[in-house]
């Protein structure tokens, strides 16, 4: 059995060329902790799904969550663009050549984009929904009791989060603190506030005041 034919808590990881060459990229590409924490937002996501009886394309789903951190890594952060905005561009770019539609480009970048920005994926095309809560179902615990004891238990067995907490407040850190600016109006300058010296958290009221107009 390969890693991309596992039937997990009832949720199939997509056996198409799409998923397995994601699979590969990611692995390739990032690091142990953002693979496992990517396919369990995979899994989470689409427990959530199930849950909320929402149709979704789970091929669309599984991209978006493999790719959602992929910013944060060395090689895709120096753009100095929001760390989200680099993710989906990669996925974007990832998606063009394999030849996929558009629309469904579309619904990936939009999903990995708005993925820390609460409050508005929920309204929007199931995948985008689901990347954001599979994300805060792994990182927040939003909606912990919506899945059951053991199928948490099976997908953290197939990927573990050890020291998870630590870990993946450390990689946020390291993804973004080159780029400070970029935490203005959302919740990554809660993780610089905290953990980089000396950080000052951009004033939503203090810039409309200090704007070059006169009233």
């Amino acid at each position: 059995m390969t890693i991309d034919s596992i039937i997990t808590s009832g949720v199939k990881v997509p056996g198409t060329k799409l998923a397995r060459e994601t699979t590969e990229f990611i692995r390739d590409t990032t690091s142990e902790l953002i693979y496992h924490h990517s396919r369990r937002v995979y899994f989470f996501g689409s427990l959530q799904g199930r849950n909320r009886d929402l149709s979704f394309d789970p091929e669309l789903l599984y991209v978006g969550a493999l790719f959602h951190d992929v910013g944060l890594a060395e090689q895709f952060r120096t753009s100095g663009r929001r760390f989200e905005v680099d993710s989906a561009e990669a996925a974007r770019q990832f998606l063009h050549s394999h030849g996929v539609p558009e629309d469904s480009i579309r619904r990936v970048w939009t999903a990995i984009a708005l993925h820390t920005t609460p409050g508005i994926p929920e309204y929007m095309e199931p995948e985008v929904a689901l990347v954001t809560a599979g994300v805060e179902y792994d990182v927040l615990g939003i909606g912990y009791d919506a899945v059951s004891d053991a199928d948490r238990a099976e997908i953290t067995a197939l990927h573990p989060r050890p020291d998870f907490k630590r870990q993946i407040l450390q990689t946020f850190t390291d993804g973004i603190r080159s780029k400070p600016e970029t935490t203005f109006g959302n919740v990554k300058a809660d993780v610089l506030e905290h953990f980089v010296p000396g950080f000052v958290r951009g004033d939503f009221v203090q810039t409309i005041l200090d704007s070059p107009w006169k009233e």
